[in-house]
């Protein structure tokens, strides 16, 4: 609950400080809402790495991609169905696939260096550019639909400060939580740290993007809810990544090649599914929910 209320803190302070200091609310949709959805990822995965814990560091990263596009986007698309209109999905979708293959390069040797750390995250100030480019050609339609989640009054500055003080505050504690009480599960039950992470941490980081694409899904936004979890998969391993390999080169550990190959599938999958009449349907939604558990029963099963 720290984490989830941490990140929904975080989100409505910096968007409602990106908008006094001039920023359009559809920057605000594109870049701060998105990314600031991802940051139970990314407190999680420092406190890992800095605890000594790499495999939780990477497989939360490896498990929330997974989970975004099997468990959430296919529940999301399971609801009605998610017709793509928006360019920058469009570009976004290939992008991840893209990133998932560089990933698992980096991964080949089993380190991930601070060199490489420092690449990804030139590689999300690149995005950011680009995205924001991209949402000044978008229709008006688009527009206030990416824009519906951000704040619709801007807060005071006091406001602002205390929501990212009291967000900050409560990722840091929930983050250490969440850590600490996985490490201690793995021990106990046998298990390895690197099922822990790929499980029950990610998908516990990944409240924020489930409440706000099955939100955006209800209230006939599919591109907000598509574009909120292919956005945080670019985030998670451009900056979340990118950023924990940086303070603390991450080493591959327990993590196998059959999870970051399974990343990198549900991503090739998305591919076409979002170029067939540029929708997603629920059948095909359906195939990535059961996707998602039939990938975790066999995790656990071997």
């Amino acid at each position: 609950m720290l984490l989830y209320f941490g990140g929904e803190s975080v989100v409505r302070g910096a968007a409602s400080l990106a908008l006094r200091v001039g920023l359009s609310p559809l920057a605000v949709g594109l870049t701060v809402v998105s990314m600031g959805t991802s940051a139970p990822e990314l407190v999680v995965s420092l406190n890992a790495a800095l605890g000594g814990a790499n495999d939780i560091a990477v497989g939360n990263v490896i498990g929330s991609n997974i989970a975004n596009l099997g468990l959430i986007l296919g529940a999301t698309a399971m609801l009605g169905g998610a017709s793509i209109q928006a360019t920058l999905v469009r570009f976004d979708v290939p992008l991840v696939l893209l990133i998932s293959l560089l990933m698992l390069s980096m991964l080949f040797d089993g380190v991930v260096s601070r060199l490489e750390g420092l690449s990804f995250l030139f590689g999300l100030v690149t995005y950011v550019a680009v995205t924001l480019s991209l949402g000044t050609h978008e229709s008006r339609r688009i527009q206030a639909e990416f824009t519906a989640d951000v704040p619709r009054q801007i807060a005071s500055l006091r406001v602002c400060l205390l929501r990212l003080v009291v967000g900050i505050v409560a990722l840091t504690f929930g983050g250490h939580l969440l850590v600490s009480s996985a490490v201690t599960m793995a021990t106990s039950l046998g298990v390895s740290q690197a099922v822990i992470g790929i499980t029950l941490v990610a998908v516990g980081t990944s409240l924020p993007e489930m409440a706000t694409s099955l939100v955006a899904a209800i209230r006939g936004q599919p591109d907000m809810a598509v574009g909120n979890l292919v956005g945080s998969n670019i985030f998670n391993m451009l900056g979340i990544l990118g950023t924990t390999a940086l303070v603390h080169p991450l080493v591959r550990g327990e993590i196998g090649w059959d999870s970051l190959w399974i990343m990198t599938a549900f991503a090739a999958l998305l591919v076409p599914m979002m170029y067939t009449g540029l929708r997603l349907s629920r059948a095909e939604g359906a195939v990535l929910f059961v996707g998602y558990w039939a990938y975790i029963a066999w995790l656990v099963a071997t």
